[in-house]
């Protein structure tokens, strides 16, 4: 899985001197098409002050809605593979800009309005939140316990305005919750991973109030001007530089019904649906049913017992899990099978480097047969050496001109090789696809090249495989409405990497 949040609400907070007279820290950026962080000493007067500081600091907020909503299924966010980066795009423009300075992110600890100011020459738009005031409910205003946001303290207080500490409930005890990033020239792109904080957010146990994005430390304090660090805001006009949050999860399900091998480790899958509704089995005169670990009996066969050439295998299959969430009607065993395992495998497989079993899944004691199917199992391949890549052509064989941005697609993945051997049949039949477990897609704008969900190998593009091919799930609320895309794929195969380009696919999220 690999989603995109783009921020709900964004904006800056200043308390920049205005024409040597006032600061304006009721001025009120929501709407600006950037987020300036700049810290300014001795470069206005205020009042008897001659060497004043002025900063700005940014503020962000994501709705997390999406992700909850997984968490009750697949999701399991205290799982390795979890990841959540945040992400802001620095826009230059030929402006000044600071080098040699480090960035410090806290989670917000109460709410803030985003507002509609767009004032950013002279600060001249007053709403709330600004630099004294975190948001107006009703007539109400509700201010910052320090002006700036700049209260801290440890998570559970009631009187602070950013959390630098707290107990995550993770035996760790308390733990700085701030996380931070050094840019050498400047120019950089912010890119923090703040897997942490959003876990515990989604746990209910930092509050669900964003970010605040600011210099670092003495950089707010000491003798010395910073200006300006701009990123792009959720009002650019430029989609794909609005700050986000970049979520992936390795859920991929790969089943190697088409791909099993001797001598190697692998696993097998069996799906359950009632009325096109995936279920869990159910069993026995009270319809029970057959859920989590050592739940299922995998057996395979081969050979005859009559005629002294019987193989059987017996294996305890469960409900699949990811993470620690089991999978409502998917199964699954993991094992392996040697090739030596018996005089009857070796002679069919010095036959026909492979050997085929049947499959059965059936109940612990073997009284009630849930799905009878056939296995093949080959030998590892194996050949001279050959530096030379396989020759591949790879199509998505479902992809429709359009989808919504509520939309979850699963896509299907077919791969030829041209170099396989063709044997020549009688028509009709059908062409299998090529298997590569260690295949992963991308997303590109078509028109203006950007990649906007990048080859993640850690797993979040990972595609699952099956008896078919290949499939990928994207959300499309990921993306962009009214922008036309392509997808294309990288496969590792042999120690050798090959990107594919999908020219003709391409679609658009109306």
């Amino acid at each position: 899985m690999y989603r995109i949040l783009t921020a709900s609400k964004d904006t800056y907070i200043t308390n920049k001197i205005i024409n040597n007279s006032f600061r304006a820290t009721d001025a009120n950026v929501g709407k600006a098409a950037s987020l300036d962080l700049f810290k300014l000493f001795a470069e206005s007067t205020s009042g008897s002050n001659t060497n004043p500081i002025e900063i700005s600091r940014a503020l962000l907020k994501f709705n997390l809605n999406p992700i909850r909503k997984l968490t009750g299924s697949f999701l399991d966010i205290s799982h390795a593979s979890f990841k959540c980066v945040l992400k802001m795009y620095d826009v230059y423009g030929g402006q000044t800009t600071p080098s040699n300075f480090k960035l410090i992110v806290y989670p917000v600890s109460r709410s803030f309005d985003e507002g509609v100011g767009v004032n950013i020459v002279d600060y001249s738009d007053l709403d709330s939140c600004n630099f004294v005031t975190a948001s107006v409910q009703g007539t109400t205003p509700s201010l910052w316990y320090h002006s700036g946001a700049n209260k801290t303290g440890l998570l559970g207080s009631s009187d602070i305005d950013i959390i630098s500490s707290g107990n995550l409930k993770n035996g760790d005890g308390v733990v700085n919750l701030w996380k931070t990033q050094s840019f050498a020239s400047g120019e950089e792109d912010l890119s923090i991973d703040v897997t942490t904080l959003v876990s515990a957010t989604l746990k209910d146990i930092i509050p669900d109030h964003g970010f605040r994005i600011s210099y670092s430390g003495s950089e707010e304090t000491d003798q010395q001007t910073r200006f300006v660090k701009r990123f792009a805001s959720t009002q650019t006009s430029n989609y794909a530089k609005r700050p986000r949050l970049v979520i992936s999860y390795n859920d991929t399900i790969q089943d190697h019904h088409g791909v099993f091998l001797f001598n190697l480790s692998g696993s097998l899958f069996l799906n359950n649906s009632h009325r096109g509704t995936v279920s869990n089995i159910v069993s026995g005169s009270s319809l029970t049913q057959i859920t989590e670990s050592n739940s299922l009996l995998l057996e395979l066969t081969s050979g005859s017992n009559s005629k002294g050439t019987l193989f059987q295998k017996f294996i305890t299959a469960s409900q699949h899990k990811m993470g620690n969430n089991y999978i409502t009607g998917t199964y699954s065993a993991s094992f392996a099978i040697s090739q030596w395992a018996s005089g009857t495998l070796r002679k069919e497989i010095r036959n026909a480097n492979s050997a085929t079993f049947t499959e059965i899944w059936s109940s612990l004691d073997r009284t009630v047969s849930f799905l009878t199917s056939s296995l093949t199992i080959n030998t590892v391949n194996r050949t001279s050496f050959t530096n030379s890549s396989q020759r591949l052509i790879v199509n998505i064989t479902n992809m429709q001109p359009s989808y919504m941005p509520d939309d979850k697609v699963r896509f299907r993945v077919f791969v030829e090789n041209v170099d396989r051997a063709v044997r020549y049949k009688k028509l009709p039949f059908v062409t299998k696809s090529e298997i590569f477990t260690s295949m992963y897609y991308r997303i590109r704008d078509d028109e203006s090249n950007e990649v906007i969900v990048p080859f993640d190998t850690g797993g979040g593009t990972l595609c699952s495989t099956d008896s078919d091919g290949m499939y990928f799930d994207v959300y499309m609320d990921s993306l962009f409405k009214g922008r036309l895309y392509t997808i294309d794929f990288l496969i590792k195969d042999r120690g050798i990497d090959q990107i594919f380009t999908q020219v003709a696919a391409k679609f658009r999220v109306s």
